[in-house]
């Protein structure tokens, strides 16, 4: 990659980042996407599944067709970078490194147009809605295999942690599938000072946060992977009243459907106990969503072969996370692979969905070459 091209996706990358647009509202992400699709001259169709573009390059006598896909959308999370194109949408910026991914991609499609080399298509897929916002699935309602075909599809996701441009490629799960747990916990709320004639959902609530630890611990396989994890808890006006009602919330990840199985049974048996011990009722919600991401093996190999071409560090050894990615739906669908490229170290909280997050500009060079370069393998 020249520098002209490297300094127009720095410029491209930090003025989405300056301007993060939350799942489900990428209105300007996707406007910008467009302005750039067409001053490189390439044909894009908008509107898909949301706020979905879906850009085609094709040359050449190939009837082959192959996908690329990046993510739009930032999370509701408070930047504190300091940086100088640090967000200006309060509340909102990208600590995934959408913005990365996005620019990128552009990065591939102008890389491609200035190789004649390769015959075939290449469709370029800008999602919406990745962080919960169900994007992906919106996409293929709204008819993208049948609009746009393609024989394959991949993509990638930066990851703190692992060395800046390095190309990492899992042979199976790269990562888990999970589902929205919640418990709304009734009891009876009275005086704090007088326990007795309430029925304390607080405590409840305790033993139900530790209980349900022991269903990793004491349920699945130690060569199995699983996680149940709780981040909302909600309860009480008063510090001296015992609540009616305190409600928690959380996730579930897994990789194998069996454990999947293992753990929706252990949380529906786990908190019919504690409501039969505390005397509350525990009503339980399990929302199943995204699968396991998990790359098919010719497409893998694709990958991998791709980021040797590219001249880029490989690496076949990074085990699988328990993050969960809707570019699952996509390989649901059609063979694929789902890489990750390192965006360097993770110290000093810049790890994903971090405040102190930001995508490393570094990478581009790396990121967009490799995207191009398992596009032009992919159609051989």
């Amino acid at each position: 990659m020249d520098n002209e091209l490297l300094a127009r996706l720095t410029a491209w990358r930090r003025h989405l980042h300056a301007h993060p647009g939350v799942t489900l509202h990428e209105e300007a992400t996707a406007a910008f996407v467009a302005e750039r699709l067409t001053e490189m001259g390439i044909t894009h169709q908008r509107g898909i599944g949301g706020h979905g573009i879906v850009a085609t390059i094709a040359r050449g006598s190939s009837n082959r067709a192959v996908g690329l896909r990046a993510d739009m959308d930032a999370l509701p999370i408070t930047e504190r970078t300091g940086l100088p194109h640090a967000s200006t949408n309060p509340g909102v910026m990208h600590a995934c490194g959408h913005d990365g991914h996005t620019t990128s991609l552009l990065g591939a499609a102008a890389l491609l147009l200035a190789d004649p080399s390769w015959s075939g298509t290449v469709h370029l897929v800008f999602q919406p809605a990745e962080e919960g916002g169900g994007g992906a699935r919106s996409m293929i309602a709204d008819g993208l295999f049948q609009r746009f075909p393609m024989e394959r599809i991949f993509a990638y996701h930066n990851w703190p942690g692992l060395e800046a441009g390095t190309i990492a490629v899992h042979d199976g799960p790269v990562m888990a599938a999970g589902a929205r747990i919640s418990f709304a916990i009734e009891g009876a709320a009275g005086h704090a000072a007088l326990p007795q004639l309430t029925r304390d959902p607080v405590v409840a609530a305790g033993h139900l946060i530790v209980a349900l630890q022991s269903i990793v611990a004491r349920n699945v396989d130690p060569l199995e992977a699983a996680v149940i994890s709780l981040g909302i808890l909600e309860g009480g006006s008063a510090a001296n009243q015992i609540p009616a009602t305190v409600n928690l919330r959380g996730t579930l990840r897994y990789y194998r459907d069996h454990i999947r199985d293992v753990l929706d049974a252990g949380v529906r048996r786990v908190a019919a106990g504690i409501a039969a011990t505390c005397n509350v009722s525990i009503e339980v919600g399990l929302n199943y969503g995204v699968g396991a991401t998990v790359n098919t093996r010719p497409e893998a190999e694709l990958a991998a072969a791709a980021a040797q071409h590219a001249g880029l560090a490989l690496r076949r050894d990074v085990p699988p996370a328990m993050t969960g990615e809707d570019f699952a739906w996509y390989l649901a669908e059609r063979p694929g692979a789902f890489a990750w490229i390192g965006n360097g170290p993770d110290s000093d909280g810049r790890e994903l969905h971090s405040p102190r997050y930001d995508f490393n500009d570094a990478i581009l060079p790396a990121a967009s070459s490799w995207l191009a370069t398992v596009a032009r393998d992919a159609l051989r």
